[in-house]
């Protein structure tokens, strides 16, 4: 008798400290599913064996409001407020299966890092830059919106076309609201510390209905095919206007802006201001910059159904080779309709209308699913299905 009682204590004691480890230490799966059907006007199509001429697209795509992504998301309790922490994330075209974001197998985020409760977080691989962190909150684009939403040829990031690789980033802890960030992304060149590197810094504040953000980002030799080790991979950034200064490779980004939202029962605002400049090109002497004023706004019209609204006004300038300067201006306005069928799965209809003056070519964000218009105007009108799990 005595015997079976140590026996079981002994049991009970080793099930006890099974469930502790277990309980330090957690590893979660999580992902996006987004699919449907999109129409868009005005697609430039290019065929080798006749010229290029102004089509329509009609076709299922996925990624319409977010793209679809899987990923891990990792912790371990390290004692004294600290943590280890990783993430790494994949995202996929799920029509036909492909890996997107240029083939990497984990092309969206991939870090490992510690986690402090009182002094923040260092975190090590590729990941988001501070733009992602404190100005993509405030959009449409990287709120509700998502992809087509987002400004002109994806010129400010937004909507999270590229992430940052071989970079450092530190994340302060909240403090009453307020927060902050710093990133550096490594060149990784050898005697070359400043070519295709980028570095990152944002602050912001959120306590209550109110928030705020403002950051910076600038990275050197975007679209560079010839830079394939570095902070910003291969051809990962969308130019500002197709055969213009932002489609030359190997060149200068930088990004800035600041952004407020507000919400009171079921609104919730936002008002925004980004400014994109490309130069620098070791090409020739040319330069672009765009800024971005954005305003949305939306509303739940019952626990299930929310409508949205966003209107963007671009204007910009692109100087070729040290000619005079050509302006451009665009003025965008997106309207969404989305419906819960559940905490995970919604069904949803949006409709994104561009227009161009000053000889500007629309074009209207979209990760690379189409191209840009044949002319000063575009429209694209999607409907699909998104499942969270």
């Amino acid at each position: 008798m005595k015997k079976n009682l140590i026996v079981t204590a002994v049991a009970a004691l080793a099930a006890s400290f099974a469930t502790a480890a277990s309980a330090q230490s957690s590893v979660t799966l999580y992902g996006v599913v987004d699919a449907g059907f999109t129409y868009v006007n005005n697609v430039f199509n290019e065929n080798v064996n006749r010229d290029s001429f102004k089509g329509t697209y009609v076709g299922m795509t996925g990624g319409n409001v977010q793209q679809s992504l899987w990923g891990l998301r990792g912790a371990e309790d390290l004692g004294g407020g600290m943590k280890a922490i990783f993430t790494l994330e994949s995202g996929f075209n799920l029509g036909n299966g492909s890996l997107a974001n240029g083939g990497a197998l984990f092309n969206r985020q991939a870090y490992v890092g510690v986690s402090s409760s009182q002094f923040g977080t260092v975190t090590l691989g590729r990941q988001y830059d501070s733009t992602i962190d404190y100005l993509a909150p405030l959009s449409a684009a990287g709120t509700w919106g998502g992809t087509y939403f987002g400004h002109i040829g994806g010129n400010d990031n937004l909507n999270s076309n590229f992430s940052i690789a071989n970079a450092v980033k530190y994340q302060t802890a909240n403090y009453a609201g307020f927060s902050a960030s710093a990133l550096y992304g490594f060149s990784n060149q050898g005697g070359n510390f400043s070519n295709n590197r980028a570095y990152s810094l944002g602050a912001g504040y959120a306590n209550g209905p109110f928030k705020f953000g403002l950051a910076y980002m600038q990275a050197n030799g975007v679209n560079s095919e010839t830079n394939q080790g570095g902070a910003v991979v291969g051809n990962q950034y969308v130019s500002l206007n197709d055969g213009d200064a932002g489609s030359v490779p190997g060149r200068r980004l930088r990004t800035f802006g600041a952004g407020a939202g507000y919400s009171f029962d079921a609104m919730t605002f936002g008002v925004l201001w980004t400014q994109s400049r490309l130069d620098n090109t070791y090409l020739s002497n040319n330069s672009t910059y765009v800024n971005n004023f954005e305003i949305n706004g939306r509303y739940m019209l019952s626990p299930a159904l929310s409508l949205g609204a966003a209107y963007t006004y671009s204007q910009g300038k692109s100087e070729v080779a040290g000619d005079s300067a050509d302006t451009f201006r665009y003025h965008q306005l997106g309207l969404q309709a989305d419906y819960s069928l559940s905490k995970r799965t919604d069904v949803y209809v949006e409709s994104v209308a561009q227009l161009g003056s000053g000889g500007a070519t629309a074009w209207i964000s979209n990760n690379g699913t189409f191209g840009p218009s044949t002319s000063s105007r575009q429209i694209v009108f999607s409907t699909g299905l998104r499942h969270r799990f």
